[in-house]
């Protein structure tokens, strides 16, 4: 759900300044392997539509998504008529209607290790609101502070583990969904270097709260088994550095990722895309 959420805001211009032009980006990005197209639309003078789509897959601690479609949209309010200083609202949803996904699972037994991948199928849907505070310091600087509320679900399609020669503890997983919720406070700031260099940083804390797992399995031997999904927080950053070319076009080279204690641990996802003005 998270390492879906980060791919997602992508899309959603985290890497990029709170107000500007309308613009498309192309990208591609490794670590985790992505790719797609997002950008922005000017609706009114304080209202923007912020969206993209991309294919991704990746893998981590025993779970690999071999292949996702992710969509993105999103409005912003922003007051341009209060002037240099002034608030923004943000509300939008990510979604992942299909996904391949496998299962890792390990134990070890008086007779040896056991590790088997069960495959399924799993979808991901979120939903958040941000409110915040933006300030043109100058014509190169702009610098922001926001706060996010997001509701995350996961739901995961029934399987079984597969055929194997030694395995005792076999497991059936009935499907489900699993959910968390997640505040963020963060900021970021975007410069302007001379007259062909953008910079952005950004970053934030989340805090997740109300987490459940919908997930049972039964398992030979020892009957039914209940996930249990603990609460934490963890920082996210990200970054970018664009290059401005003629004709509008920008070359951008950006990160995004986690740091924090496992099961979120610590990501990093790095790219490149290509962007116009318009």
């Amino acid at each position: 759900m998270i390492t879906n959420r980060v791919l997602g805001l992508v899309l959603l211009g985290v890497n990029e300044q709170v107000n500007c032009n309308d613009c498309i980006s192309a990208f591609g990005s490794a670590g985790s392997f992505s790719a797609g197209i997002h950008g922005r639309k000017q609706l009114t003078n304080n209202l923007a539509l912020l969206a993209g789509l991309a294919y991704t897959h990746y893998n981590e601690n025993g779970y690999h998504v071999t292949s996702a479609p992710i969509g993105a949209f999103a409005l912003r309010y922003d007051f341009t008529d209060w002037g240099s200083s002034r608030p923004f609202f943000d509300l939008g949803t990510i979604l992942t209607p299909y996904e391949r996904v496998r299962y890792g699972r390990s134990y070890t037994t008086s007779l040896g290790n056991v590790t088997v991948d069960g495959t399924t199928t799993a979808s991901n849907y979120a939903v958040y609101g941000r409110a915040g505070w933006i300030s043109r310091m100058s014509p190169r600087d702009e610098l922001a502070a926001s706060v996010e509320l997001w509701q995350l679900w996961q739901s995961v399609a029934g399987y079984r583990d597969p055929a194997a020669a030694f395995n005792p503890f076999d497991a059936s997983i009935a499907g489900g969904t699993d959910r968390t919720s997640l505040v963020k406070l963060g900021g970021q700031w975007t410069h302007l270097f001379g007259s062909s260099i953008e910079a952005n940083i950004n970053g934030g804390y989340v805090q997740s709260f109300a987490t459940k797992s919908g997930i049972v399995a039964a398992v030979t031997g020892n009957g039914t088994v209940t996930p249990t999904m603990g609460n934490q927080g963890w920082f996210e950053y990200g970054g970018r550095l664009g290059f401005r070319l003629p004709q509008g076009w920008i070359a951008d080279l950006f990160v995004n990722g986690t740091l924090g204690p496992q099961p979120v641990g610590t990501t990093i996802h790095g790219g490149i895309g290509l962007r116009i003005h318009y």
